[in-house]
């Protein structure tokens, strides 16, 4: 198999093939593409591929391949792109039909090809040859060849497609169009066989739709429009079963239709209804069904009456006239009288199930099913009003029949009328769903019903008549007729009668006379013999023994009458058990009669297969010895013909003979003779047209002078009508004048009447014009009391509305004003939070001022830093430290004091010089130990005392005094035991300057 990139490059790969005549391989090249797993994802090429595999299929006649290529196609597109597996079907079922039709016309040709004078003429040396190894005829052999496969073709098509779209609610529509193309395909071929498979395989895919309720994309048929067109599709198939006259299958669509109702509980409407019904009726009567017919015409009479407005006086009186008809059509007894049991149970079933289809009931209950009969139907056409609507004869027909008793006059009464109801009939113009009518179809069961209803009225006015008298009262049968007709009666119960042919007369009698007799004969018999038995031996009068046995006769009568119970149940067991056996017998004898028919066919089927594959053999063989000498000698002969008619060069006796030469000589020389013919057909024409144009051209003088004298005739003739004309409107004119004269003497009093008229109804006019203008003047009152109370009620909604609002907006301008307040007292709260704690660290300051000036005065240092004002917050009192330095500063008695501060005892001087610390370095001067100071990071202090709000230790540190506050400045000195037992986290953080 061969892997293509893409789609496309498979598409050219068969084109390529089909180009140089390999079809196979390039459907086989294509339906590889279509199967494989690898192209699943649809594309746009996949379309013009499966068009072109369709093609193909169609063109070899390879349904199995169409079928698998639509199917996979189908897995592919269909929940991306389901149109185009629809086009596809299209195109698939389009050229099908497009072939079988050729087929078709091809052989209409070839037939009427062969119908020609001359046989030998145009026959072809391959005819001639073929219809001597072939013995059928043309048509059959050219029908057998073309049209049977193409037609086999198309219905594999329409099945292939109705079973790729089954139970899809994608393709619903596309499924009904199908099938209603197969409908038609077995209408126009007559196929009642492949009718009867489509029919059967659209009733399997509505039972597995029902079964197997959890598939995807299942249609569904609550839903309206998948309900139409199934119902659509069943009612195809009911009128094209009821064309083809299959009744059969014709009853089997209204059972599906009533089915499929069934399951969805809806009624469908009454155009359809119309159409079901007008079928059930041809159904019903084809199977002699009357009393079913007749319901059928009753509810296809009250539909027509309800729903179709154009139904016209005669159409409605042709349709009533059938109900009637109907009804009287059928049986007027009981047919089931002594049946078996499971006859009438057959027979119960039958008449619910007809019921139902009847009566279209939806519920399967029994109660709500009524029961079908002659009578019910009968009165129901009174009530209904169906006789009232029918002709005049059906309605005299119906009282002769039903309702008069005249024994004598019946018969010679009812047959004018059956004559003249034979006549009645038609089509009808507006009832599309019952075309025609004909009452002529019931005149032999009317004529049958006339018959019993005669006899049944002399059985009770005779006893006794004559054979001679009964035929002559009986004008539609002859009397053997009538003997089989209440043979039938009497048989069911209906009259009581015997003919004795030795008298020649019939005897009528009591229906329950005989049976009685024959139910009593035995008992009088025994009473007879006890009589006699007593009489010969008389019993001994014995009072004793008589007190005796009556006390125990009541018991002994009971145990009789138990005895006798119990002995007839047991018979009628034994009886049933006898007919079940029976029964039973008779449907395993019929199981093994179809068992051994089934098998006999079938092993005559393959007798027959093998005989006729054998005597295919044998011909064929015969055909392939024999073909070549026959076509050889054929053509010889053919040849040799055409050479002495056309005086030929002849065949050398030298010249090697072959068929390829025969058949090519016998070509040229059929060609040549072709050409000839023709031109003397081009000459039989130009002779032919010239011989036209002269005869025309001596007519055309001939033809003036004719229309000339026509000319003439017809201003004669109407000058003559029109004079007739003047002299009948004269007369009319004067008529008109003696009329008009007669009728002004009454013109007094028409115009009495008139103003008598006009007065009466103007005084009327005056009183109904004051009521109603007292009337309107009460409605205005009305309407404006209504819209006083209205405006009042409005008035009242929006004062409250307007109260409820003020109370809102006075409630948010509370709750906004309290919200300010709460915010400034806040606001108030923070900045005296603020300003305390400014004081405090302010008095942070201060101290750690002090105790870095307490701490310089104990080292000996001199105060540099207070030099520096910036070092020194704004109005801290410096005037205190400024004193006490020159005093702890003055030289001490008995004191060491450095050589600096001895030259420089004033801090305004210069600072000394710098010497070299006990390491051997220079000691730091104030200007780097001010830069060493300035280089140190910022301290927490510093950050806080920058910002406007205090961070969140200051609350702790305000809370406890300050004494955990520790001032960058001493931070920066370091080495203080004070600052390291108060803070040493500090200590560690902060370098000492004068180290670094």
């Amino acid at each position: 198999m061969a892997n293509f990139a893409k789609p496309e490059n498979a598409l050219k790969r068969a084109e390529e093939l089909i180009n140089v005549g390999q079809k196979q391989d390039a459907l086989q090249a294509l339906h590889n593409l279509i199967t494989s797993k690898r192209y699943r994802a649809w594309q746009k090429p996949h379309e013009k591929i499966m068009f072109k595999y369709v093609e193909l299929c169609v063109d070899m006649r390879k349904g199995r391949f169409a079928k698998d290529g639509l199917i996979q196609y189908r897995i592919v597109c269909q929940h991306v792109n389901v149109s185009s597996l629809e086009e596809v079907i299209k195109h698939f079922m389009h050229l099908s039909t497009q072939k079988a039709e050729q087929a078709r016309s091809q052989a209409e040709a070839l037939e009427e090809a062969l119908d020609v004078d001359d046989l030998e003429a145009d026959k072809r040396p391959q005819d001639l040859m073929l219809s001597y190894v072939s013995g059928e005829k043309g048509k059959d052999r050219s029908d057998r060849e073309l049209v049977t496969p193409w037609f086999k073709f198309l219905w594999e098509t329409y099945r292939t497609v109705l079973e790729i779209l089954r139970n899809n609610s994608k393709l619903e529509a596309l499924y009904a169009m199908t099938a209603h193309r197969a409908f038609q395909f077995c209408k126009q071929y007559k196929r009642t066989t492949e009718f009867r498979r489509l029919c059967e395989i659209i009733r399997n895919h509505l039972a597995n739709l029902n079964k197997y309720k959890d598939q995807r994309d299942r249609p569904d048929l609550s839903a309206p429009e998948s309900l139409q067109l199934y119902l659509d599709t069943r009612f195809e198939q009911l009128k094209i079963a009821t064309e083809l006259g299959l009744w059969q299958e014709a009853f089997r669509s209204v059972e599906d239709i009533h089915g499929l109702m069934s399951i969805v509980k809806k009624t469908p409407k009454a155009s359809l209804m119309v159409v079901y019904y007008a079928k059930l009726t041809e159904i019903f009567w084809i199977s002699s069904s009357h009393l079913y017919h007749a319901y059928a015409w009753l509810n296809l009479f009250s539909l027509q009456k309800s729903f179709n407005k154009n139904l016209s006086q005669k159409d409605l009186q042709l349709i009533a006239s059938s109900v009637v008809l109907a009804a009287l059509s059928v049986t007027p007894y009981n047919q089931t009288r002594g049946a078996s049991h499971l006859e009438l149970e057959n027979e119960k079933e039958r008449n619910l199930r007809m019921s139902n289809l009847i009566g279209f009931n939806l519920e399967s209950k029994l109660e709500n099913r009524e029961v079908l009969s002659r009578s019910a139907v009968l009165t129901e056409l009174v009530s209904k009003g169906v006789l009232s609507c029918a002709t005049q004869e059906v309605k005299d027909l119906y009282h002769l029949l039903e309702n008069d008793f005249l024994p004598l006059d019946v018969a010679s009464k009812i047959h004018p009328l059956l004559m003249k109801i034979s006549k009645l009939g038609g089509k009808l113009t507006s009832a599309s769903s019952v075309p025609e009518v004909q009452l002529s179809q019931y005149v032999p069961s009317l004529e049958r019903l006339a018959t019993l209803r005669l006899l049944k009225q002399v059985s009770q006015l005779y006893q006794t008549m004559k054979i001679e008298s009964l035929s002559q009262m009986s004008p539609f049968y002859e009397f053997s007729m009538v003997e089989k007709i209440s043979v039938d009666a009497v048989k069911h119960n209906f009259i009581a009668m015997k003919v004795d042919h030795m008298k020649g007369a019939v005897l009528f009698g009591n229906m329950g006379l005989e049976s009685d007799k024959l139910q009593d004969h035995l008992t009088v018999f025994a009473e007879s013999l006890n009589k006699s038995r007593a009489m010969i031996y008389p019993a001994p009068k014995k009072a004793s023994k008589l007190c005796e046995v009556l006390p125990g006769l009541g018991e002994i009568v009971d145990k009789e009458h138990r005895r006798l119970l119990a002995r007839k149940s047991i018979i009628e067991k034994r009886k049933e058990e006898q007919e079940r056996q029976l029964l039973e017998m008779e449907r395993e004898e019929e199981s093994k009669r179809q068992h051994l028919l089934k098998k006999t066919e079938e092993a005559e089927k393959k007798r027959l297969a093998a005989m006729f594959e054998q005597q295919r053999a044998e011909r064929i063989r015969k055909e392939i010895e024999e073909r070549e000498l026959e076509e050889a000698q054929a053509l010889l002969q053919e040849t040799e013909k055409h050479l002495k008619r056309g005086k030929k060069k002849p065949i050398l006796d030298g010249e090697k003979l072959t068929k390829q030469t025969l058949i090519e000589r016998a070509l040229s020389e059929q060609l040549k003779e072709r050409q000839e013919q023709e031109k003397r057909l081009q000459k039989v024409a130009k002779t032919m047209d010239h011989l036209e144009r002269a005869k025309r051209e001596e007519a055309a003088p001939l033809i003036e002078a004719a229309f000339q004298r026509r000319l003439v005739e017809e201003k004669v003739l109407h000058e003559r009508e029109q004079q007739l004309e003047v002299e009948l409107s004269r007369q009319r004119h004067d008529g008109d004048l003696k009329e008009k004269n007669r009728l002004a003497r009454m013109l007094e009093n028409k115009m009495i009447f008139q103003e008598r008229v006009i007065s009466r109804r103007q005084s009327e006019f005056d009183q109904r014009r004051v009521e109603r203008e007292e009337r309107i003047k009460q409605i205005i009152q009305a309407q404006k009391q209504e819209r006083d109370i209205k405006r009042k009620k409005i008035f009242y909604v929006r004062s409250e509305e307007e109260k409820i609002k003020k109370m809102r907006e006075e409630e948010e301008a509370r709750k906004r004003e309290e919200a300010e307040r709460r915010r400034k007292e806040e606001a108030e709260h923070k900045a005296k939070m603020d300003e305390i704690a400014e004081k405090q660290r302010q008095r942070e300051r201060e101290l750690e001022e002090k105790e870095r000036l307490r701490r310089e005065a104990l080292l000996g240092r001199a105060p540099e830093g207070i030099s520096r004002p910036s070092e020194l917050p704004a109005g801290s009192h410096t005037t205190e430290p400024v004193v006490a330095a020159p005093a702890a500063a003055a030289p001490t008695p008995g004191k060491y004091v450095p050589r600096f501060r001895r030259e420089r005892p004033e801090s305004s001087g210069p600072a000394p010089p710098s010497e070299p610390d006990r390491w051997g370095k220079p000691a730091p001067s104030e200007p780097d130990r001010r830069a060493a100071g300035s280089r140190a990071p910022p301290l927490q202090s510093d950050r806080w005392t920058s910002g406007s709000r205090a961070p969140p230790q200051d609350s702790d540190r305000l809370a406890g005094g300050g004494s955990r506050a520790t001032p960058p400045d001493l931070n920066r000195l370091g080495g203080g035991s004070g600052s390291s037992k108060a803070e040493p986290w500090r200590s560690s953080r902060v370098r000492n300057p004068q180290r670094g």
